[in-house]
């Protein structure tokens, strides 16, 4: 699941709306709407971001809290680390051949030494 995908989920539940329901209000197939709020669909577009956060009713700390988790939520990324420093490039790897056994106490040590960055 994605950060982004999560947080629908949360508010879309929060409101008591099936995802059914929401799906078809927006013009969107339930399939589609159950892999964004999965993580097994791509980023989604700025223009559907909102459209959900509208529907949703989200004020406007919620909705630019929606567009940010919408740029963090690209479940399939790439890193380029070249002409990086080799550690750089190790750093890269290693992250991708753990990140499904990290702990997840270290995922959120992780997490807050980048975003305090």
């Amino acid at each position: 699941m994605t950060p982004f995908g999560a947080q629908v989920r949360r508010l879309r539940d929060a409101k008591g709306i099936a995802l059914k329901q929401m799906a078809a209000d927006l013009n969107l197939s339930s399939a589609y709407l159950s892999a964004l709020e999965h993580g097994n669909r791509g980023r989604p577009a700025p223009g559907l971001v909102m459209q959900i956060a509208g529907y949703l009713d989200c004020i406007w700390d919620e909705a630019e809290e929606l567009k940010r988790l919408a740029e963090l939520s690209h479940p399939r990324i790439t890193i380029d680390t070249a002409g990086l420093a080799p550690d750089r490039t190790e750093l890269a790897n290693r992250l991708a051949e753990t990140i499904r056994d990290l702990p997840d106490d270290v995922v959120a040590e992780m997490l807050t030494l980048i975003r305090a960055r």
